[in-house]
């Protein structure tokens, strides 16, 4: 087991770390930018390293600058939470080289499933659904036109190094193909550095349902289940749950079985998530993987009892998985709250700040992960995410009461947040009988 772990990231993933590393007896060493010196997480790790300005190319996307915290500091392992470097390829390949352990997959996997085009190749020799579409990256608008053609509008035109939602175009009809290709090519080209774009059918309002999945060195592969993050606005997620209202035992036992066939085709280590597009006549198809721990990797721990965090730790040491596949049961229903720093009353502005006042809410089935307190000042540089809620009950109607009381005790003043937006979701009668699709929260905020 490693001594001591490097945490490449800052706000409530940093002290989710800080916490698994020191259950397991790991020392942390925190970095953070100037405007994140009175942060928690540099409070509670054991050592702490300012890296840089608080812009994030200077600081947290800065890999000279956290490889040189990470030698200075005797750190054996880095551990890149989410965002920022967790999917960075050369990121991983440069920590591999530097013989530091980068706790995630291999640069490989990463790069692998990073390229969307790459990753549906190999879904599909794995025998794993993919929608219909292009095999790998479009040329032009003539070969653009021959597969849409194929299989039909509307399509997405997406970015081959896409992510969060960028880089992608809907189409309705061959009139808006060459423009929507050449706009999409440019987004790509500015927000992944490569024009790359690849296109397949569109469903109109499916399902996001995502498998989770976690591999050792050892040969151990097992899926946790599934969780449905249909309830997003922009290809963002806003609420996630499991198990999903919408799956079968039957439909569960077939996702499950995919996602690990797709996850060892390609000889996957660590933890990660196989994201799946459900229609509605419950046809399932793969979407892409990410190879890092998610936001919502919170409501899959507390229906399973797995500490995921310290599960990829373990893992990344060389160690094996601590329980099999027969082992691995849900417990009950989990639903998780992502509050963001936002005004949602102004399309979800970005509200930084200062905090003068907060309570979290408790009781019976609520978790809070959060990094903020009394008078902390939220930075506008970085992710809105300032706490997540989880309930989990016996069922789904005692986890939506209890999120729902857990909304009402959450109380903040200073920041605008997303709060209010949330207890409006979980009062309506289409997501209380679990009739939610992609397009949902857009309808329901418009």
């Amino acid at each position: 087991m490693f001594k001591r772990v490097l945490i490449a990231n800052r706000g409530e993933i940093a002290l989710r770390i800080i916490r698994a590393c020191q259950e397991l007896g790991i020392e942390t060493v925190a970095v953070y930018s100037e405007v994140d010196a009175d942060s928690l997480h540099v409070r509670l790790a054991d050592e702490a390293v300012c890296i840089g300005p608080p812009q994030a190319s200077e600081s947290y996307l800065n890999i000279p600058r956290i490889i040189s915290a990470a030698e200075i500091t005797d750190s054996e392992a880095i551990h890149p939470g989410y965002g920022f470097l967790a999917e960075n390829a050369e990121f991983a390949e440069i920590c591999e080289a530097s013989e530091i352990r980068f706790i995630g997959p291999t640069s490989e996997n990463i790069r692998k499933m990073g390229d969307k085009a790459l990753a549906r190749r190999s879904m599909v020799e794995a025998g794993v659904p993919v929608l219909p579409g292009s095999d790998g990256a479009v040329s032009g608008v003539e070969e653009a036109e021959k597969v849409a053609e194929s299989v039909g509008y509307p399509i997405l035109i997406k970015a081959v190094n896409g992510g969060g939602g960028k880089g992608m175009r809907i189409v309705e009809s061959p009139e808006n193909l060459s423009k929507s290709l050449l706009m999409c090519r440019a987004e790509a080209e500015a927000a992944f550095g490569s024009p790359a774009v690849y296109i397949e059918k569109y469903l109109k309002r499916p399902r996001h349902v995502e498998i989770q999945i976690v591999g050792d060195s050892h040969g151990n592969m097992v899926q946790l289940f599934e969780r449905d993050c249909s309830v997003q606005r922009r290809h963002q997620k806003l609420i996630e749950e499991t198990p999903s209202p919408a799956l079968t035992p039957e439909l569960r036992r077939r996702m499950g079985e995919a996602a690990l066939k797709g996850a060892k085709e390609i000889g996957y280590q660590s933890v990660g998530t196989i994201e799946f597009l459900l229609d509605g006549e419950l046809n399932f198809y793969f979407m892409e993987m990410n190879t890092r721990i998610q936001v919502e990797h919170t409501v899959t721990e507390e229906v399973t009892g797995v500490d995921l965090l310290k599960e990829q730790i373990v893992v990344a040491s060389g160690g094996k998985l601590s329980f099999t596949q027969s082992e691995v049961s849900l417990n009950g229903h989990a639903i998780e709250c992502r509050i963001n720093a936002e005004d949602p009353d102004a399309k979800f502005q970005p509200c930084p700040g200062k905090i003068t006042y907060v309570h979290l809410p408790g009781g019976r089935g609520i978790r809070v992960d959060t990094h903020v307190y009394d008078g902390y000042s939220i930075p506008a540089h970085y992710d809105s995410l300032i706490a997540k809620i989880i309930s989990h009950g016996r069922d789904r109607v005692e986890a939506v009461e209890r999120m729902k009381r857990a909304l009402r005790e959450f109380l903040i003043e200073g920041v605008k947040t997303t709060i209010p937006f949330h207890q409006k979701v979980l009062s309506n009668e289409d997501f209380a009988a679990g009739r939610v699709d992609t397009g949902f929260a857009e309808t329901f905020s418009a």
